[in-house]
């Protein structure tokens, strides 16, 4: 495998394993880059214009996907994936590169979304639920 993807930009995964829970994405890449990333992070931080908009003003914060899991990764060609969550979104592409930024931003990106949750009164919890 070359150590770029098709586009020549960064790392190649070189496994991809969901958790015996369906709770967890373990990624790992060929320049020694391996993250463990949470089904509740990838479904609030997914690329899709659902969540994302089609501009920064647009973006939304997905609250009450605490309990989320991955049901199902499909290949998109050679360059990412696409996660069917148990909620029923699946419109997200993941490319390996996007998996990358989440990974080692995850810290950050974590925390900036639990003050956005807080900052517009919501939570983690599914509807229905007592945070």
């Amino acid at each position: 495998m070359s150590s770029t993807d098709a586009t020549g930009s960064g790392p190649w995964p070189t496994e991809l394993r969901l958790s015996k829970d369906r709770r967890t994405l373990s990624i790992a890449f060929d320049n020694g880059e391996r993250f463990d990333l949470p089904a509740e992070y990838l479904r609030v931080k997914s690329p899709s214009a659902e969540v994302q908009g089609h501009s920064p003003d647009e973006r939304k914060t997905v609250p009450g996907k605490r309990d989320v899991m991955i049901l199902e990764i499909q290949p998109i060609g050679n360059y990412a994936v696409r996660l069917t969550f148990d909620d029923m979104h699946s419109t997200g592409i993941y490319a390996w590169d996007y998996f990358g930024e989440l990974g080692r931003n995850h810290a950050r990106y974590w925390q900036d979304y639990l003050d956005e949750l807080a900052s517009k009164g919501l939570s983690r919890e599914p509807a229905g639920r007592k945070a």
